[in-house]
């Protein structure tokens, strides 16, 4: 096993939102492994939502951000002074596979040095020659974590969510009812379960005695009318509070519910934070690549039925993968 490292340094290109969401398993657990280290999490290549509308969400798990460094592209970075002036870490995690950008990390100060780059040629510590890579990016993430950590671990450190923002999560789900969350929209509708047949869904929990929260973001507001015409009971959260919509209440409104259905999309992985079960819908894109990682995650795909659209997926199906869901 590497020595405890006291300072870390995580590498990625950059960070749209979407790599935010999806790399907080990989946080998540390198905090838990590690868990009294100082992480500095570098972009190198662009900028990361992790020092802007994402900040919140990895207060805890990374302690300072290096924004669009610009380190890491650039043959010339291999002479001459050193990435970084100089800064020398325990631990180097390398996300990335390009040679040329891990080399150029290789000249940083550090103890160790993970990476994936090269079949693992320049890490301190590889896998077995048994090892495959897996396909879903988050799944080789914490790959290496495990890899630095000299083993498996077992839970990933908690999110830090504001009091207030708890509060309101209270205040829009009270105690004493179960919930169940909704999420029908992605970034693009042709990764969209249809409208209605998540509505059929919902109304069947809500006679059964359960209470639907749709998660609704902004392009999907036409949607409401809808959703309440179909689903009376049903909740729309992210259009009843009074605060600024943020991931951070999407995960501690997604925590106060048994279960919840969403497409391949953004507020699935905030779901997936919350750590409940979660049934995810895909079918245009790959599920072994971009299903969210969860310890109580299910996944129904399209190509199960015939093909890739999402109308193939049976209503049934859904119901039922969902309630099994409700007792995990």
């Amino acid at each position: 096993m590497i020595p405890a490292p006291a300072s870390i340094l995580v590498y990625v290109g950059l960070d749209a939102v979407g790599d935010g969401l999806m790399k907080l398993p990989f946080l998540r657990a390198l905090r838990a492994a590690f868990p009294a280290a100082r992480v500095t999490w570098m972009a190198g290549k662009g900028h990361s939502v992790y020092a802007g509308v994402l900040a919140p969400l990895v207060a805890g798990l990374v302690d300072e951000v290096l924004d669009d460094c610009h380190v890491g592209s650039q043959v010339r970075e291999l002479l001459g002074t050193r990435p970084l002036y100089g800064r020398r870490f325990d631990l180097i995690i390398d996300t990335q596979r390009r040679l040329l950008t891990s080399l150029i990390l290789r000249r940083i100060g550090h103890g160790a040095f993970i990476s994936a780059s090269a079949g693992f040629a320049l890490s301190s510590r590889r896998p077995g020659t048994s090892y495959r890579r897996p396909a879903a990016m988050a799944a080789q993430l914490l790959d290496l974590v495990e890899l630095a950590a000299g083993g498996p671990v077992q839970h990933g450190a908690p999110l830090l969510i504001d009091e207030p923002i708890q509060a309101e999560a209270a205040r829009l789900l009270p105690d004493g009812q179960v919930y169940v969350g909704f999420a029908p929209g992605a970034g693009g509708r042709h990764k969209c379960w249809p409208l209605d047949r998540f509505c059929a869904v919902a109304a069947e929990l809500a006679q059964a005695g359960r209470v639907p929260v749709f998660l609704l973001g902004p392009n999907e507001a036409e949607w409401v009318p809808v959703i309440r015409a179909a689903v009376p009971s049903a909740v729309m959260a992210l259009q009843e509070t009074t605060q600024a919509v943020t991931p951070m209440l999407t995960i501690a409104l997604a925590a106060r519910m048994a279960a919840a259905l969403a497409n391949d999309s953004g507020t699935g992985h905030m779901l997936a934070a919350a750590d409940i079960p979660l049934l995810s819908l895909f079918g245009p894109t790959p599920a072994a690549k971009f299903a969210p990682a969860t310890r109580f995650g299910q996944v129904i795909e399209a190509q199960s039925f015939g093909g890739e659209a999402m109308e193939l997926i049976p209503t049934r199906v859904v119901v039922d993968s969902l309630v099994g869901m409700l007792s995990l």
